[in-house]
């Protein structure tokens, strides 16, 4: 008799007590990690609301802009905080009692912010020391200087630390809390009701990102077919690196979403497209948004033009698409931990 799990049965188990979540020495360490690697951010973001210019060069940019840098600053600090509540939750208690979509939600963000970094920033590195320019985590480049070198290595740095250790601790929590949920292989059991409002949102999903990912696509090979003038100059030897891992992102969001949806390769586990799905869904949509907010939101400069109408439109398509996945996962994962009658 087969062991695994159907998305339809799932086996009763109760609610996790504080006694499921044994605080071993790994847990209090990535937890301590998770901390330490907010703090040079946290200092570096606390100083220029200040009126501090360390690592801001003369001539910067961000120097003209000196309340849409404190409010910008400020709504990073709050964010980069919100890591350190993660931790806690994640290693405490009485995170277990914290309901599943006030969890789940902010680390979905926080996967989507800190994935991006912990793929671009080590290749934008790779191109570098073979000799590429790559002007700077921040994409820009050119004549006008915008921060100091050592301050994206240091801030990059603590973001992939902070990736890794959060990342650890959340998966150690879902398998003490929500491992019946997602044991078992794709083709296990019938499919559920649930499964058509899955495949409502992976079918509208997948032609919605086939505009960004063809964008994306053509910029990595070289083209500037919806560029603007901007980053048409503004392209560096890690430009095409970061466009196809912007791709990379919309298939995993999508053929996770899709395999779910419609149970093709029924013998792989059911981890690694919800993994998929989750990640790349992340990536898309809350890097879609966040590029979004700062493309509306950003001060006008006729000297440096913003985004062209394509590209704002490309991160709006990615936004959207990433929610779509979002939701068909969240779906799929309701109906495999609803018991049967």
């Amino acid at each position: 008799m087969s062991q695994t799990l159907s998305p339809a049965t799932p086996p009763a188990a109760p609610p996790p007590g504080p006694a499921a979540l044994r605080l071993s020495r790994p847990r209090r360490v990535l937890r301590l990690v998770s901390v330490v690697a907010c703090v040079p951010y946290l200092a570096l973001k606390a100083a220029w609301i200040g009126g501090s210019h360390v690592g801001i060069p003369d001539g910067s940019p961000l120097l003209e802009h000196r309340v849409t840098m404190i409010i910008a600053n400020g709504v990073t600090v709050l964010m980069d905080a919100g890591v350190i509540v993660l931790a806690l939750l994640l290693t405490r208690p009485w995170g277990l009692r914290t309901p599943a979509w006030l969890l789940a939600a902010p680390l979905w963000v926080a996967t989507g912010l800190l994935t991006p970094i912990m793929a671009g920033y080590p290749l934008q590195l790779a191109v570098g020391a073979l000799g590429g320019d790559t002007g700077g985590p921040s994409g820009g480049s050119g004549d006008e200087p915008f921060l100091d070198g050592w301050v994206f290595g240091v801030v990059y740095t603590g973001f992939i630390v902070q990736g890794v250790a959060l990342g650890s601790l959340f998966a150690l929590h879902a398998r003490d809390r929500w491992g019946h949920v997602w044991r078992g292989r794709i083709g296990d059991g019938p499919p559920s009701a649930g499964d058509r409002w899955t495949r409502i949102a992976a079918v509208v999903a997948a032609p919605l990102a086939l505009f960004p990912a063809c964008l994306h696509a053509l910029w990595a090979a070289g083209s500037t077919v919806g560029l603007g003038e901007g980053r048409v100059q503004g392209r560096t030897a890690d430009f095409p690196v970061l466009e196809f891992l912007d791709v990379v992102y919309l298939v995993a969001a999508v053929g996770g979403a899709l395999v779910l949806a419609f149970r093709r390769l029924p013998a792989l586990p059911v981890k690694v497209p919800l993994a998929l799905a989750w990640a790349g869904s992340g990536a898309t949509g809350c890097w879609g948004a966040w590029l979004l907010a700062a493309s509306l939101t950003g001060p006008a400069d006729d000297l440096a033009p913003g985004p062209s109408g394509p590209t704002v439109l490309a991160y709006a398509v990615q936004m959207i698409t990433g929610l779509l996945v979002a939701a068909a996962g969240a779906r799929h994962l309701t109906r495999r931990a609803e018991p049967t009658a």
